[in-house]
């Protein structure tokens, strides 16, 4: 066996002779540089954020059982109604029904900031109906109404379809 493996490599190397490596061009890396991170950017929009959660109460006139809808201007009605429809997949969501005013407006000025941190498209806010908010109606509907018409990130928002909350809760999008 020994012979035969000796007579193989001799066999090649005769074959292999004239033989020359081709001449090839350096290797080309395909990674996509990380793109830069705005650090000053970021903690802008957060104090952007924090800002627009201070709103007046009389400027926001919404009423229980009320849908809410909103584009800004360039928003074509193709996109506002699939979001209507729910056609956009819902990446992230937030519960807010149940929770006080202040305690909510801290939960979604942190959901909201995460939200656009990750790029995302579409999130689900639940905000409930007011019904158990009295005379004063629905108090979380309000504040999440006019915070997210003060939120440059956010191209529009409607209220959901009745299996993902109805007039309880909204779908929103966000900017990329």
């Amino acid at each position: 066996m020994q012979k035969l493996a000796d007579e193989e490599r001799r066999v090649f190397r005769e074959a292999m002779r004239d033989v020359q490596p081709l001449a090839h061009a350096p290797r080309v890396s395909h990674r996509r540089k990380p793109k830069p991170k705005a650090r000053f950017r970021r903690r802008d929009e957060a104090e952007v954020l924090i800002e627009s959660l201070k709103f007046s109460e009389a400027q926001l006139d919404v009423e229980t059982g009320d849908s809410l809808n909103f584009r800004r201007p360039g928003v074509q009605d193709t996109v506002l109604r699939k979001l209507r429809r729910g056609q956009y997949r819902i990446e992230s969501e937030i519960d807010l029904h149940g929770l006080t005013l202040r305690e909510a407006k801290a939960e979604l000025r942190v959901f909201l900031a995460r939200a656009i941190a990750r790029q995302l498209r579409c999130v689900r806010i639940v905000h409930g109906k007011g019904l158990g908010s009295g005379p004063r109606g629905p108090v979380l509907k309000h504040a999440v109404n006019g915070l997210l018409q003060r939120t440059d990130r956010v191209v529009a928002f409607c209220s959901a379809r009745p299996v993902d909350g109805g007039t309880g809760a909204i779908y929103v999008l966000l900017h990329s």
